[in-house]
């Protein structure tokens, strides 16, 4: 038996879509969570029988999960994530639960992007997702950490039961504890969910705020893991980037900005850190990906 936990807030239009989603994936001996704070998106998610529906408090996504996480059936061997202003592919869970071994805790599926390509911040989330899909697949093959994706990822029932309440970077809070405890992770480019990136530099960065900054706040709770993100690791990475991804001078031109883009998010992260920012000041809606 597995269970699929999809947190949402204020997503009564994009809710139903995710739901159907996983149910045509036609998986047997599954349970649907879906964890809202609102009336809105809750309703509309009652309209499928086969949902179990559970009302959190509002006080941020890892309050959500902790609720979910405390109601999933305890005879699930596996634990499904995904969000409510995402849809999963044909197949996505079957091919993220074929990855799994003995030895295997977690596996990130592969978060593919709506946008455009020819506008900006459209192009960001390609370059973006493609750059993740490609450190994914590299993490895999020397068996390091892996971070798993927020958007789509399974994980063992009962390895975490709960998260801190104030985590920027859920996914991040996650996969270093699976890691942690001894398991291996591994990566599913086969198993894809459709995602809806901002469309607006204002919401871009609230957005990448609060999941990159996630990563340095990580830390707080794993002292002796390895830091897998700063800005100075990804210029290292993004030299090489540079030069691959590009398939055109325009995007060429994209992606110098996107670097300046990238110095101005983590020149944020570092003041919110420096002033001591709270979660409710950081985690802000982003309306322009629903």
């Amino acid at each position: 038996m597995i269970s699929v936990i999809i947190t949402a807030y204020r997503e009564e239009r994009s809710i139903g879509r995710a739901i159907q989603a996983v149910l045509d994936q036609k998986i047997k001996s599954a349970e649907i969570l879906v964890v809202a704070p609102d009336a809105l998106t809750l309703q509309a998610a009652k309209k499928f029988k086969q949902v179990k529906i559970l009302k959190d408090p509002g006080k941020g996504k890892p309050v959500a999960l902790n609720l979910a996480f405390s109601k999933v059936n305890t005879k699930s061997e596996f634990i499904i994530l995904t969000d409510g202003d995402v849809y999963m592919a044909e197949n996505a869970i079957s091919n993220l639960l074929a990855r799994f071994s003995n030895e295997v805790g977690a596996v990130s599926g592969h978060p593919v992007s709506l946008s455009s390509r020819n506008s900006l911040l459209g192009y960001a989330s390609h370059n973006f997702t493609d750059w993740w899909d490609w450190m994914r697949m590299k993490q895999e093959r020397k068996n390091n950490l892996l971070i798993c994706s927020g958007y789509l990822f399974a994980m063992r029932n009962g390895i975490i039961k709960s998260i801190p309440e104030d985590a920027l970077s859920d996914d991040a809070v996650i996969s270093y504890g699976v890691f942690q405890k001894g398991w291996n992770m591994r990566y599913a480019s086969d198993a894809v969910v459709y995602v809806k990136y901002p469309t607006t530099f204002t919401d871009w960065l609230k957005q990448k705020r609060r999941s990159a900054g996630g990563y340095l706040q990580t830390k707080k709770y794993f002292h002796h893991m390895p830091k897998t993100r700063s800005f100075i690791k990804e210029a290292q990475h993004a030299t090489a980037w540079v030069l691959i991804y590009p398939k055109s001078l325009k995007e060429l031109f994209y992606t110098i900005i996107l670097f300046g883009m990238r110095m101005a998010l983590w020149l944020a992260i570092y003041l919110d850190k420096v002033r001591g920012k709270k979660f409710g000041q950081i985690w802000q809606r982003v309306e322009t990906t629903k």
